[in-house]
């Protein structure tokens, strides 16, 4: 197993490095950008202002096909893309929705009047998208849902609730699932659709969650009539096309390398600070818990390698991105932990103390992926998919 990168692709990776320092926005407190500590409420802008940025140089979608607004760039060259922008903290969040998921499932489904009214709009960072598939009652058990799109005429009318969504208060679209076949089995009467996030009938509530942030979202459908232009595939097909979007949710080289980042911003913490005289990094314990956290990081790393490894070979990864997710979640959580516990009560300050340490990384770290661990798929979802389709073992 070669792990080595060619020259062409080592010189990609400093060509993105040098870009960075560059073009990365600062923090308030003249830090990196950090997506667990800024000012929610500032984020739009510093995400749409570094948007058009990679715009201008290609390189919003740089895997996407030079056809839809790409670089078509390989799947290792995205690789080091992914790793590059998640190592310096880079303020991709907002647009991965329409980059990572949206865009790619209108790739594979699309029509080719959808592909232009909408590929060229994310590469060129027009619009920024949010995902409907989570509901009250409908998170895990997806297939559950009970939004519901009726056919009327030309036009279907939407009803009904999403949660969880994310940036929907930003958002200028919905890649959004909803039941129109109410009797045929759950999983066969779904549909895909577009939607336009200014259409009559949308209601944005927000939803704080225990960082005080405001990422999530309650959206309510009252009766939002949407062309049939708007449905993405065949009717009642929909579970199928998100499934495929959920499948382009789950690599997680962008966890794997943010905790490389986080680890060592750590252990130069530990060698540079002392307590009762002597550097942190000598006192009982704190080097062991550090080698824990590199191996996990370098682990988390080769379970993403492997998912790129194999769309590299044109495969599409399923299980192994389960794992991939389901690892790098956990690794980030307790990298949080490690880093709260070597500080002590100092670990558990907000950024605006004066007395915090790291700016507050590694609480908010902590509290971030206790969240990630229902986002994407459950730590049993995930569990349940590599028992079933990794391990061959029947559904309990």
């Amino acid at each position: 197993m070669d792990f080595r990168f060619t020259p062409e692709e080592d010189k990609f990776r400093q060509e993105i490095r040098d870009w960075l320092k560059k073009n990365l926005p600062k923090s308030g407190s003249g830090d990196r950008f950090s997506r667990t500590s800024d000012d929610n409420d500032a984020n739009p802008v510093i995400y749409l202002e570094f948007a058009k940025k990679l715009a201008s140089k290609g390189w919003v979608a740089p895997h996407w096909p030079a056809e839809y607004g790409g670089l078509g760039l390989s799947v290792i060259q995205q690789l080091i893309f992914n790793e590059e922008m998640a190592y310096a903290s880079a303020p991709i969040g907002y647009s991965m929705i329409g980059v990572g998921w949206a865009g790619p499932t209108i790739i594979v489904y699309g029509t080719d009047e959808q592909k232009k009214e909408h590929l060229s709009r994310i590469t060129n960072a027009e619009t920024m998208w949010c995902q409907g598939f989570s509901e009250p009652n409908a998170g895990s058990d997806l297939a559950a849902l009970q939004t519901r799109a009726v056919r009327d005429g030309d036009d279907y009318v939407i009803n009904g609730q999403k949660i969880w969504t994310s940036g929907a208060h930003f958002a200028n679209w919905m890649i959004l699932i909803a039941r129109t076949d109410q009797d045929a089995p759950k999983h066969k009467g779904i549909s895909y659709f577009l939607l336009d996030m200014k259409t009559p009938g949308i209601t944005t509530s927000p939803l704080i969650d225990m960082m005080g942030n405001h990422a999530f979202n309650e959206v309510f459908f009252d009766n939002v009539r949407v062309p049939r232009e708007a449905l993405l595939g065949e009717e009642n097909r929909g579970w199928y096309m998100a499934t495929t979007t959920l499948d382009f949710e789950r690599s997680s080289i962008g966890g794997a390398v943010g905790g490389q980042k986080l680890l060592e911003d750590l252990k130069t913490f530990v060698a540079e600070t002392s307590f009762n005289g002597r550097p942190i990094k000598d006192a009982p314990g704190v080097m062991g818990r550090l080698a824990d956290c590199a191996i996990d990081v370098e682990l988390g790393r080769i379970l993403s390698y492997r998912v790129a490894t194999l769309q590299a070979r044109g495969m599409v990864p399923n299980y192994e991105s389960s794992i991939a997710k389901l690892f790098n979640t956990d690794m980030q959580f307790h990298l949080g932990e490690a880093g709260m516990e070597i500080m002590g009560l100092y670990g558990q300050l907000e950024a605006d103390s004066k007395w915090v340490h790291l700016h507050g990384r590694f609480q908010r770290q902590w509290m971030w992926q206790t969240g990630l661990k229902v986002g994407g798929g459950t730590t049993e979802i995930q569990k349940n998919i590599i028992a079933q389709r990794g391990l061959g073992m029947p559904r309990g």
